[in-house]
């Protein structure tokens, strides 16, 4: 009996195999998953930036408002809302640059996006050696910034940024002066003498105080605490005599004890926006080398 065997059908149709195609669809969903991580992440950092500018904005603008919420009259308002405001738009514009970069999958942002936080890692790196190595120099300086600041004191009624924001170091650090509380006989302003220099009101310790010192009124916006009293020289800048409840230690002394025990967060800070900004020029310089090169593969398959 004859048996009648159908020939084998040849398939003319290519068979590829599975794995490259897995593997290429796996390095795919990775790519997204990191697009849209860096997306988010810029998103957040947007937002955030544009929050600061407009705060900054507010402070510039509406400074009445501003010092009627916090409750102190001497706060640098006009440095520190500059300060605000150009912090926020670089922060907007970084992340704009990763935000669509990563969503429309450009490499020339990509790299853009790169360089920028390269060269803003490298500034803070350049710093902190700066910091560590020239120590002693960079404490000179500052030194005789604030001695300068003192003898110049409120001589110039146009030009009080300075003087703000030292009358906020003293205030919030609770020192006088940046030794001691002499420093201020060279302020010609406050009138002080060798036996008595009179102070700013920002060196009055209202914790150690009985209120029984009469200041002029000026001093009763500084601080809640203060004792309210008539105004004696509305015109000149609050002042006090050293023989009342002053700050006794120099702020050089005050700000040493803050960085001592503040060390712990000060670096780990640092250290958290360092790895945060590694972490994103790696996710950015990933996805700017391998977009093409995965989609011109996957286009082999097809």
């Amino acid at each position: 009996m004859d048996t009648c065997e159908e020939p084998p059908t040849v398939s003319l149709m290519p068979t590829y195999s599975k794995g490259p195609q897995a593997k290429m669809s796996a390095q795919e969903s990775c790519l997204s998953l990191i697009k849209y991580f860096l997306f988010v992440f810029n998103l957040f950092f947007f937002v955030l930036g544009g929050l600061i500018f407009c705060f900054g904005t507010w402070i510039l603008i509406d400074k009445t408002s501003f010092v009627s919420f916090v409750g102190l009259s001497f706060v640098p308002l006009q440095t520190w809302s500059k300060v605000l405001a150009i912090s926020g738009v670089l922060t907007m514009g970084l992340a704009l640059l990763g935000c669509v970069g990563a969503l429309k999958e450009l490499r020339c942002l990509l790299g853009l996006y790169f360089g920028m936080l390269l060269l803003l890692f490298a500034t803070q790196i350049t710093l902190g050696i700066l910091i560590s190595t020239q120590r002693v120099r960079l404490e000179r300086k500052v030194q005789e910034v604030v001695l300068q600041a003192i003898q110049s004191y409120r001589e110039n009624p146009e030009d009080t940024s300075a003087e703000e924001s030292w009358d906020y170091v003293q205030f919030q650090l609770r020192c006088c002066g940046w030794h001691s509380p002499w420093d201020w006989i060279s302020a010609h302003v406050l009138r002080g003498n060798e036996s008595q220099p009179r102070v700013p009101c920002s060196c009055y310790n209202s914790t150690a105080s009985n209120y029984s010192t009469v200041f002029d009124e000026p001093f009763s916006q500084l601080s809640p605490l203060a004792p309210r009293a008539s105004p004696t020289q509305s015109s000149d800048p609050c002042s006090l005599p050293s023989s009342a409840n002053i700050y006794r230690e120099g702020c050089a002394q005050s700000l040493r004890k803050w960085l001592h025990n503040n060390l712990i967060s000060i670096v780990g800070i640092c250290l958290g926006v360092g790895l945060l900004e590694l972490g994103f020029m790696t996710l950015s310089i990933f996805l700017c080398r391998n977009l093409d090169h995965v989609y011109n593969r996957l286009a082999g398959f097809r």
